[in-house]
Parts: C-alpha cells; structure tokens; sequence
C-alpha cells in the first residue's frame, strides 16, 4: 500500500517555473514505478512523466511529447518523493496534476497505475 500526497501547485505566468513534489508513505516506495498525469477541464486525464524504480540499470525516465525539453520528472528515494519540474509553463499547462505509482516502468496507461494522489492545480495565466 501506498499513499501518495501532492503538493507545490498554484497560480503562475506563462514562461514561469513551478515544481511539483510528491510524498509517498511506505518503505518501498523505491521499488515503484512512479508518473505525474494531469487533467485538464472537459478533457481525459493524459500521461505526463515517468520514472523507473531502483535499477541497477540506473534512472530511466519517459516524458510526453507535448512537455519534452520544459518538464523533468526526478525522485529521491531517501525521501520518498518524485518531482515534476516544469519550466517554460504554457496555459495549455493548466491542469490538475497527479502523481501515481504503478508496478511496471514503461507505461503510459493510467490503468497501469495502483495508488493515486489527490492531485494539485496548477494554473498558468497568459
């Protein structure tokens, strides 16, 4: 079980930064899988980053098209807490953000992911 808390969203100007943190309970939360989704109003929840558990394989990490090269998904795992760098933020950015934890690294699907955070606003004014 994982119970997941989000936090550092709220109102910003386009071209602004926000970081997103995410603190997770639990003493394997490093061998989770972990993403950021978000939801925009009217719209399906969409994938937004990933980050692979421990791995010997060292981090790996998937990004959306629509936020590669502006967002940076990052965890610390002595912290358990992921975090979701947004730089450049675009109105489009608007959205409820969530983080999620899942069993498999790779996946996009949010079916694919068991715990969930209450999620937190981000708003970015033109």
């Amino acid at each position: 079980q994982v119970q997941l808390v989000e936090s550092g969203g709220g109102l910003v100007q386009a071209g602004g930064s926000v970081r997103l943190s995410c603190a997770a309970s639990g003493r394997t939360f490093s061998s989770y899988p972990m993403g950021w989704f978000r939801q925009a109003p009217g719209k399906e929840r969409e994938f937004v980053a990933a980050i692979n558990s421990i791995s010997w394989r060292g981090e790996m990490t998937d990004v959306a098209d629509s936020v590669s090269g502006r967002f940076t998904i990052s965890r610390d795992n002595a912290k358990n807490t992921v975090y979701l760098q947004m730089n450049s933020l675009k109105p489009e950015d608007t959205a409820v953000y969530y983080c999620a934890a899942s069993r498999r690294y790779g996946v996009r699907d949010s079916e694919e992911y068991n715990y969930w955070g209450q999620g937190t606003q981000v708003t970015v004014s033109s």
